[in-house]
């Protein structure tokens, strides 16, 4: 070969774009950051919602839909989402997510009025739910080297796991250090990160550019889930026994065991049922429904329980949350990477959800007068290590192994569990901790602060001892479900997910 050739292909090598493979950790980046601004959403409009309601003067019955209106529009739209993703492009799934979830924030942040600031949050849900399984799914087909992949979603799961705490620690500062309003501009500022980062590195993929959307799927899924998300919020605002509770929970149990006999049926199904039926990916998929509920355990109660109770600032309850977040995101990297190679998804998740339910346990221990050194930091380091071994290998283990053409939907409903779990546990501690709180009052004098300090007590720690529970059975789940060992490779789909 000639000199001449040889300083050719050197310059045509030099002039060559990086290959994806080459970009994987800055795509990582740039995925991470996405998932955040979805993941933080969930919670940080919590800590500003006082702040909003002075200013905008809505009513303590319609505060609750700012939170709920945003899990309504995410949770029952991810699977069309997620298809979306895999029907017409990863690429610019995720660039229209993200663009559409800023435009929408800032819409929220210059509300006038109840209305435009809910429909915003909605809007959000819906962009989020574009945005979400198109994140979740690049990952999952940028890293193909075993190794590399548990690295990533050690990562992402990190982020899955601690964006609540992140979102009530972000929520406080920006509520104390400018308005609530800027709980929502952030996301515009996060956006052009993800954006840029997005147009320049990501590559666009239609593993199942040759299917057609399940139209009817589409409708049966969506208004399902949007009837049990809707139903459980409504037994935080009327009860159990409320028809727009238990008539809509039936109505959305009805409409989805009809999408699942639909999808036996249908030519090209929104979610094909070999997704589902894999044994391990099930266990994964509940594991990450049982997270999302037992969370809200920490998050929503012990929020309360600091500012009320302890008197902690927005700010300060925020960087409380922040031992947790760490714990989580050391034990996700040691989970991911060292354990689950060596003794498999049986042995870890099922120690991970025990280790939670004995945080959780722990926590039962609060009092009127507990210190937070003594009574929270210990059990929220203990709860944290235990989730770190739960979300990152569970996502991980969901989404490993399925076919390059349902990469997007799988990936949307682990994004579903973990909503639909979030919303069916609020329901649940909430009307379980009311009614805690509702005994402990009868018969004694409700007049007294003592006692009326003492009875928030009491529904904080019945709200501890079932997200005990729920992990517990998550151990239970995990131990029967998983299969012994590591997640074998199958070569006629993507990478499996071991290590």
């Amino acid at each position: 070969m000639s000199q001449k050739t040889l300083t050719d292909d050197a310059v045509a090598g030099a002039a060559a774009p990086p290959s994806p493979s080459a970009r994987r950790w800055w795509i990582l980046a740039v995925v991470a950051v996405a998932q955040l601004m979805v993941v933080l959403d969930a919670t940080i409009v919590n800590i500003a919602l006082p702040s909003a309601q002075a200013d905008l003067g809505f009513s303590d019955g319609n505060r609750q839909w700012i939170v709920t209106a945003y899990a309504l529009a995410f949770a029952s739209l991810l699977l069309l989402g997620g298809r979306i993703a895999d029907l017409f492009g990863r690429k610019p799934a995720f660039l229209v997510g993200v663009v559409g979830f800023a435009a929408v924030s800032a819409l929220g942040g210059a509300a006038n009025g109840f209305a435009m600031l809910v429909t915003a949050r909605a809007l959000q849900g819906a962009f989020g739910a574009l945005l979400a399984p198109a994140a979740l799914s690049l990952l999952n087909t940028t890293f193909t080297d075993a190794r590399e992949r548990a690295r990533a979603f050690s990562v992402y799961g990190a982020i899955a796991g601690a964006g609540g705490a992140v979102g009530l620690l972000l929520g406080g500062l920006l509520t104390d250090a400018l308005d609530w309003r800027w709980t929502l501009y952030v996301n515009v500022a996060i956006a052009v990160v993800a954006f840029i980062g997005g147009t320049l590195l990501l590559t666009n993929h239609r593993d199942a550019a040759n299917s057609k959307l399940d139209v009817p799927g589409t409708i049966l899924v969506a208004t399902g889930l949007f009837a049990v998300v809707y139903g459980f919020s409504n037994a935080e605002t009327h009860d159990w026994g409320s028809p727009l509770t238990w008539g809509f929970l039936i109505a959305g149990s009805l409409l989805l065991a009809a999408f699942a006999w639909w999808q036996t049926r249908a030519e090209h199904p929104l979610l094909p049922l070999r997704i589902l039926l894999d044994r391990g990916r099930a266990a994964s998929f509940l594991s990450v429904l049982i997270t999302g509920a037992g969370m809200f355990g920490v998050f929503l109660f012990l929020t309360y329980y600091l500012q009320l109770n302890l008197g902690f600032s927005p700010t300060k309850t925020g960087v409380a949350f922040l031992p947790m977040v760490g714990a989580l995101m050391v034990t996700a990297q040691l989970g991911t990477t060292v354990l689950l190679p060596r003794i498999g998804p049986k042995a870890v998740i099922s120690l991970g959800f025990a280790v939670a339910a004995v945080g959780m346990a722990w926590l039962t221990g609060i009092g009127i007068g507990s210190s937070y050194a003594s009574t929270v930091l210990p059990q929220l380091i203990v709860t944290g290590v235990g989730l770190g071994l739960v979300m990152p290998p569970a996502m991980q283990l969901a989404t490993g192994g399925v076919a390059a053409e349902d990469a997007g939907v799988a990936s949307a409903t682990v994004n579903a569990m973990q909503q639909v779990g979030g919303s069916v546990g609020t329901a649940l501690l909430n009307t379980l901790a009311a009614s805690a709180a509702t005994d402990y009052l009868a018969g004694r004098d409700a007049t007294s602060k003592v006692v009326q300090a003492q009875a928030t007590i009491e529904s904080y720690t019945t709200a501890f001892w079932w997200s005990a529970g729920l992990f517990a059975a998550g151990a239970l789940i995990a131990l029967v479900l998983f299969r012994r060992g590591v997640p074998q490779q199958d070569a006629t789909t993507a990478p499996v997910v071991h290590m």
